[in-house]
């Protein structure tokens, strides 16, 4: 959990008078998790937050599924996704269950004529490509390559980019995104022997009021559904907030890699967790250091979890023919490991500059239409001598 913020002006006391300049009231907002039982936060609207003037007709986004069920080890050519001019429209799922959908993107343009929010599901977004800034009423965050975006359920956004060569992969949770309890003391706070910790989380800043009666179109998703709305009133009114529930940014440059004697399983490399899949950062670190060491990771057999790994720069030395942007999947009840050659390649290397994303899932995940389109369909025989 993202620990304490405040930023702008609040009132000494929750749920009492705060006046405006002009004698008003400012409208404070709850945003609350879990009903009253989990993370919150408080902000102070210049208007209050219900002001809707109209609501177009609902479009239905949801993921064209090819395959329900799949028991073949698969690869995606990631940057095979092509490039969209709008931020909504360049968002292509790939993999999906009723706990997450993986999406790729590569939006051209940055969202100037609407604004977003997923009322139903946390986003971590993963830049890959591309850098910006992300705009919410929290205040603003500075983007770049390898960063983390974790951008909490019912939080209104904009992305802004730079340019136009964007590459994101995202991840669209129906579960809080958490830190993993092992890092984590009873109060919290990350512990000592985290790959990361507090003062690598970056958190809104520059809030800025935007004090602005108009048309504000504000597309929501919920239940594989966009709708649109128009408020009366600027989303990013807020004079001050606080509280734990707001977007942040973690970088996986600043991921501290966890290694040993000998090869060490990937839950060291864990960044965030849910009770249904669990992700993790590869970065680049000092290959085992036992005189017999075998660096490359053993046969694995995957009894409890889909593993999809998204590969975004680097040699990955447990695999041939690797390509930025491309994502494996290996399902439940089928063992891999690493191709042919690569358990020799790695005996004696001292280093990996591998980076790659990786999000194991306990239920199965489905294969879409689109992912099929992308796919190389010859790559689970890609083991054979």
């Amino acid at each position: 959990m993202p620990h304490y913020q405040l930023r702008g002006k609040i009132p000494h006391k929750r749920h009492t008078i705060f006046r405006k300049p002009d004698g008003n009231l400012y409208a404070e907002e709850l945003v609350s998790t879990e009903g009253f039982s989990d993370v919150y936060s408080i902000i102070y609207h210049a208007y209050p937050p219900t002001m809707v003037k109209s609501i177009g007709e609902a479009t239905d986004v949801a993921p064209r599924i090819a395959l329900d069920k799949n028991m073949q080890h698969r690869s995606f050519r990631g940057f095979g996704v092509k490039p969209a001019d709008d931020y909504l429209d360049s968002r292509v799922p790939v993999l999906v269950n009723n706990d997450v959908y993986i999406h790729l993107a590569a939006p051209r343009n940055s969202m100037n004529e609407y604004f977003y929010k997923n009322s139903q599901a946390d986003e971590m977004i993963f830049v890959h490509q591309g850098d910006g800034t992300l705009h919410t009423i929290f205040g603003s965050l500075e983007f770049g390559y390898g960063d983390h975006l974790m951008i909490p359920r019912g939080t209104i956004y904009q992305l802004e980019f730079k340019g136009t060569d964007n590459r994101l992969f995202i991840v669209e949770s129906f579960h809080p995104l958490r830190f993993p309890k092992r890092y984590l003391n009873k109060y919290g706070q990350l512990l000592e022997h985290s790959p990361f910790c507090e003062r690598d989380l970056r958190t809104p800043q520059n809030l800025r009021t935007f004090d602005e009666k108009g048309d504000f179109k504000i597309i929501i998703k919920r239940d594989d559904l966009h709708h649109h709305y128009v408020y009366a009133t600027h989303p990013f009114d807020a004079i001050g907030w606080d509280g734990c529930h707001y977007p942040y940014a973690f970088s996986i440059h600043d991921f501290e890699p966890i290694t040993g004697r000998v090869h060490q399983p990937p839950p060291v490399h864990q960044t965030f967790e849910t009770p249904a899949f669990v992700t993790c950062a590869f970065v680049p670190r000092l290959y085992d250091y036992h005189p017999e060491a075998i660096p490359a990771p053993y046969n694995h057999s995957n009894v409890d979890s889909d593993e999809v790994l998204y590969y975004v720069d680097g040699d990955f030395m447990s695999r041939n023919h690797i390509e930025k942007g491309m994502i494996t999947l290996h399902p439940i009840g089928i063992p891999h490991g690493p191709h042919p050659g690569a358990v020799e390649r790695s005996i004696g290397q001292v280093k990996t500059d591998e980076l790659a994303v990786m999000v194991d899932t306990f239920r199965p995940l489905k294969i879409t239409e689109q992912a099929l389109a992308i796919e190389d369909p010859d790559y689970y025989k890609s083991w054979l001598y």
